[in-house]
């Protein structure tokens, strides 16, 4: 533990370099704008931004990209409050108590308490990846292939039974991005697989490629068709309603340890940051003594959904570095700009690229920071975009989208394509079927492939391999548990109906 605590210190130097700081404090000021615009989002703004970092090393690309989710994290707190949109899905709790109370003349209360909150949750969340993320590595060292596929089933199996979606959708979803992710040249066989004749698929599709369509392209399309006026409140945050507001907040630090605690579970698990904050809200207004003023303008209805969402956003990032297995979209971008880099995440990024780890870490406490003192100077500004009208906003964006997927192989048919995802995305969006899962299956549908061919090489075909010994066997327990899980829940929930009263 000594020696982590000294390896944080040394990523503190990498992460102090100027050069870093700067990104930081840049990657904040993209990320609040993409937070502010509905129709883009986290995962959205990192991967259209993410071939703008293929010049600069692994460890100033990722302090950019994840200083793009923090201010995203940020700034969807200002749309919900000041407009009633929510700019992210996890920010919709927010609106509940944020714009009741910026329609009573305390949007700066509101919105320092989002923030104030916001620096909570993702602290508490660096805290955990510092203390855990080392053990989990370490004890992941142990995995072969047979444990390495029970790890990506169980995320498989998470995101079906924990997601708040359809199984059936998710399942197609996730089928969707299994058969992308088999595009290509076979790397066992060597034979050529689901390429029609495209000599440009030969590669296979490049992640990338497909996420800025799926999430760019896509959710433009969607913004677009449903035509946003922005309509909200004025903000102003000085510091005499910024100390007010943190002399109040104290007398809630139950409900942010609370909120912190389900954050960061549902940030570890497939969860996510919208389920943590629509349960950080849901617990938070059953058990306050002021829960019957929720949705009036209570400040304590802003501090558990912005505590939880930041939390949980945060967390994702331990099983992405420890384990390879992303907790969220964001991650699971942030784990294909590692690959493309040359760094394969998992248990050995802690031991090969020991200066990375401990720096992107060691960034993530000074991009919190940053991140706080940013959006409280810069709220009227950010505020300010939403009167750009949206016709002039969305053909900015698709040509950033379009350059960014140019720039991957400076390749016309990887623009194509990118239009292709995009609709696509569009579609799905459109039916209710979720890309979460969708992205998850094109990244680590490769690996989970190998692991899976390599685990059945060495037990001659037996698929007893996957129950061959209490680790493995106790991960895909979980797994199927995971995937029945709503099964075993529906099931509780009628018997609970069919009892007398």
């Amino acid at each position: 533990m000594f020696d982590n605590f000294i390896n944080l210190w040394h990523g503190f130097a990498i992460a102090g370099d100027p050069f870093n700081i700067l990104l930081m404090v840049v990657g904040i000021l993209l990320g609040v704008i993409i937070g502010v615009l509905p129709g883009l989002g986290g995962a959205n703004g990192v991967a259209i931004l993410l071939p703008l970092t293929f010049s600069m090393s692994p460890t100033s690309a990722i302090i950019l990209l994840s200083c793009i989710y923090w201010g995203a994290l940020f700034g969807g707190a200002i749309t919900s409050v000041l407009f009633n949109i929510p700019g992210e899905p996890w920010s919709v709790a927010t609106t509940f108590d944020g714009h009741p109370m910026a329609r009573q003349g305390k949007a700066g209360e509101a919105l320092t308490a989002a923030f104030t909150s916001s620096f909570v949750g993702a602290f508490v969340a660096i805290i955990m990846i510092t203390l855990v993320a080392p053990l989990v590595a370490a004890f992941a060292l142990k995995f072969g292939p047979a444990e390495k596929f029970a790890v990506y089933f169980l995320a498989f199996c998470s995101f079906i039974g924990m997601s708040k979606e359809p199984p059936t959708k998710t399942i197609v979803s996730m089928m969707i991005g299994f058969a992308l992710a088999a595009v290509g040249l076979d790397m066992v066989t060597g034979q050529l697989r689901l390429t029609f004749g495209f000599e440009e698929l030969l590669n296979g599709f490049d992640f990338l490629i497909a996420v800025i369509g799926l999430f760019g392209i896509g959710e433009i399309l969607l913004t677009m068709e449903e035509g946003l006026e922005f309509r909200g409140k004025a903000a102003k945050i000085d510091a005499k309603v910024v100390l007010r507001t943190w002399a109040t907040l104290p007398r809630y630090w139950a409900t942010s340890i609370r909120s912190c605690i389900i954050g960061c579970w549902m940030g570890i698990t497939p969860a996510g940051a919208t389920p943590a904050s629509f349960m950080a809200y849901g617990i938070a207004k059953r058990v306050s003594k002021n829960g019957k003023n929720f949705g009036n303008g209570e400040i304590e209805g802003v501090v558990a959904p912005e505590t939880a969402a930041h939390a949980a956003g945060t967390s994702a990032l331990l099983p992405m570095l420890a384990l390879g297995v992303p907790g969220s979209p964001t991650a699971a971008v942030l784990l294909g700009g590692l690959l493309i880099w040359g760094l394969q995440p998992g248990p050995m990024l802690f031991v090969e690229q020991k200066e990375f780890v401990w720096g992107l870490i060691a960034s993530m406490y000074l991009g919190n920071v940053v991140g706080l003192l940013v959006v409280l100077t810069t709220v009227p500004l950010f505020a300010a975009i939403l009167r750009i009208p949206f016709s002039i906003i969305a053909p900015v964006i698709l040509v950033i989208c379009a350059i960014g997927a140019y720039t991957v192989n400076n390749n016309v048919f990887d623009v194509v394509m990118m239009l292709v995802f995009g609709i696509a995305g569009y579609a799905m969006k459109k039916t209710g079927y979720p890309l979460a899962p969708l992205v998850l299956a094109i990244v680590l549908g490769d690996s989970a492939e190998e692991a899976f061919r390599q685990s059945l090489l060495s037990s001659g075909g037996s698929i007893s391999v996957f129950w061959a010994n209490p680790l493995v066997s106790t991960i895909m327990g979980l797994g199927i548990l995971a995937l029945v899980w709503p099964l075993i829940s529906n099931a509780m929930s009628r018997l609970r109906v069919a009892q007398p009263a």
